[in-house]
C-alpha cells in the first residue's frame, strides 16, 4: 500500500487542510479501490461497514495489545488535564457543524469523531504521548476510487517525536498496510456483489 507524498494529499480537494493548518501531517497513505458503482461515498461505506472499515489482523491486534500494556504501566494513555490540552473540535465553524453527519467528541473506537462529512471523516486521539488525528477520504476518480488515510500529530511532550520514532517502523511496515488491505476487503464484501 503506497505511502502518499505530501504534495500530492495537499492537492486533494479535503476540508481537512485549511482545518488542521498548523497541525503537522506525519504522513499519508492510500489505496485504490474498484470502481463496482459510481457514487458510493465515505459515509456510505462507513454506514455499510458498521462505522468500521477496517479489521486488524492478528499480528496488528497482538501489536496493539501490547501496546496498550505498555501504555497502562506507564499511564501514557490517559488523556492530559482537561486545561493542558484542546480537542480539534474547538476549530469547527458553524458550516463544518452543519455538514457534519455526526457529532464532535461521540467515541468512534479508541478516538473520537470531530468531524463526518460526505467523503471526509477526522477523528482525534489525545493522550499523555500525542495529540494525534486521523483522516479518512473517499474521492471517486477516473478509474474507480481512492481512499486515503492521513495522519496528522501534534506534540503534548518532549516524549512525543520519541514516541513516533519508536512506533513508526510498526505503523509504517505492518499496521498501516495491514489496515489499508482490511479496508480493500470490507470495500469489495460490501460492494463487490451489487
Amino acid at each position: 500500500m503506497p505511502q502518499v507524498s505530501i504534495q500530492e494529499f495537499e492537492r486533494v480537494p479535503l476540508r481537512v487542510h485549511t482545518f488542521l493548518a498548523g497541525v503537522p501531517l506525519h504522513d499519508v497513505w492510500s489505496v485504490d479501490l474498484p470502481r463496482w458503482r459510481s457514487g458510493v461515498t465515505l459515509d456510505e461505506f462507513l454506514r455499510t461497514g458498521g462505522n468500521c472499515l477496517c479489521a486488524p489482523s492478528s499480528l496488528v491486534r497482538t501489536l496493539l495489545e501490547i501496546r496498550f500494556f505498555v501504555g497502562r504501566f506507564f499511564r501514557w494513555d490517559q488523556e492530559p488535564a482537561a486545561t493542558e490540552w484542546q480537542t480539534f473540535a474547538t476549530r469547527l465553524t458553524d458550516t463544518d457543524h452543519s455538514r457534519s453527519l455526526a457529532a464532535a467528541g461521540t467515541q468512534d473506537g479508541f478516538f473520537r469523531i470531530v468531524y463526518r462529512f460526505q467523503n471526509e471523516q477526522l477523528v482525534e486521539l489525545i493522550n499523555r504521548t500525542v495529540h494525534a488525528a486521523a483522516l479518512s477520504a473517499l474521492l471517486e476518480t477516473a478509474t474507480g476510487y481512492r481512499f486515503y488515510l492521513g495522519i496528522y500529530v501534534r506534540n503534548v511532550t518532549r516524549f512525543t517525536p520519541f514516541y513516533m520514532a519508536l512506533v513508526d517502523p510498526f505503523r509504517r511496515l505492518i499496521v498501516y498496510p495491514s489496515l489499508l488491505r482490511s479496508v480493500r476487503a470490507r470495500w469489495n464484501q460490501a460492494f463487490g456483489s451489487n
